[in-house]
């Protein structure tokens, strides 16, 4: 991906994506509006929404640009989806820092202001990202906020925070990217996302947020503030929710549990193989990682049916930390040894 000249250091887009959003879409557009720092360029690609959604935008690029802010906003002619949408749109943002929006959350005020401050503080800096609170579709909190729906511990937290970003990500995505902002070098790195190798896999293409994130981590540094710096709706149309799992789902193994493995497994081969083609020096230590927890689910996807077999490998597994490094812990170990599959 060519990139156009080198921006100003502290310059800002914002990268919006919308698609029919209508009903939710006003309040984050005036949360934009209310930054207390403007950023240079707001970027929109609407998917060919059939609702008012495009008129609302017309609306707010003039709002906009009345206060000295660019807007890029196009239309695709037909759908491209989520994925293919969200890249399309990130190529067109020419400023230092792009942050990633979503059309149906609330911005707090000084997220891009607190965002900018990190990123000019710390050069190898490539990604930040942060908590958020949970609201329902009228904008109530919801009393949750998203580091706990997706239980992030303290310790990947510390981790995050002493620049070992990488090591978390390879195991789970907990990097959100309505929260996101990046470096636009991570950019040249990470585009294109790779198509799923195997699409007849749920779950088998890599979403932007943690192709974006593991990227970012593999060449650089990553952080997450603790503290939200927005309202994320829930209303039960979201591309990407955050619903908390119940204890079964946790437990349960089966055909979902089988193929969540099956799909990580061609996400990290494909990862693997991005790395190699575009020439990424990501050190050996990283490259070794995801090595390991492809190892890892290939060893936990052929355990034998037969205990007496089974037993001897998840031991071992256990005793090196595996499952601690490159699944679940405790939880995924139980499984395996009862062979929930």
């Amino acid at each position: 991906m060519a990139l156009n000249p080198r921006p100003a250091p502290d310059s800002v887009a914002v990268v919006l994506c919308t698609y029919n959003g209508a009903r939710y879409l006003p309040q984050q557009l005036d949360s934009l509006l209310a930054q207390t720092l403007t950023p240079q360029r707001i970027v929109i690609a609407d998917d060919a929404s059939s609702d008012d959604t495009w008129t609302l935008l017309e609306a707010f690029a003039e709002r906009a640009r009345a206060r000295g802010i660019a807007v890029d906003l196009q239309r695709n002619p037909r759908n491209l989806g989520y994925l293919r949408n969200f890249e399309a749109a990130l190529r067109r943002a020419e400023e230092a820092i792009v942050f990633l929006c979503d059309q149906d959350d609330v911005w707090y005020p000084n997220k891009l202001a607190d965002y900018l401050e990190q990123f000019r503080a710390r050069p190898r800096l490539n990604l930040l990202h942060s908590d958020s609170r949970l609201i329902d579709g009228e904008g109530r909190e919801l009393g949750r906020r998203m580091f706990q729906t997706l239980e992030v511990s303290a310790a990947e937290l510390a981790a995050i925070h002493a620049g070992r970003g990488f090591e978390v990500l390879v195991r789970r995505n907990i990097v959100t990217g309505a929260t996101t902002a990046l470096r636009r070098e991570v950019l040249a790195q990470a585009l294109p996302i790779p198509d799923a190798e195997h699409p007849e896999l749920e779950r088998s293409a890599w979403v932007h947020d943690e192709w974006l994130a593991l990227i970012a981590a593999a060449t650089g540094e990553i952080d997450c503030v603790e503290a939200p710096t927005m309202g994320y709706r829930q209303h039960g149309g979201n591309q990407i929710g955050a619903r908390q799992r119940s204890l079964i789902e946790r437990l349960g193994g089966g055909k979902q549990r089988r193929e969540h493995m099956q799909a990580m497994v061609a996400k990290l081969d494909s990862l693997r193989a991005h790395l190699q083609r575009a020439g990424l020096d990501v050190g050996a230590a990283k490259r070794a990682a995801i090595d390991a927890r492809i190892a890892h689910l290939r060893l936990r996807l052929d355990l034998p049916a037969n205990f007496a077999r089974r037993w001897p490998l998840v031991r071992e597994e256990w005793r090196h930390g595996r499952y601690l490094d490159y699944s679940a812990g405790l939880r995924s170990m139980v499984c395996d040894l009862l062979g929930l599959r």
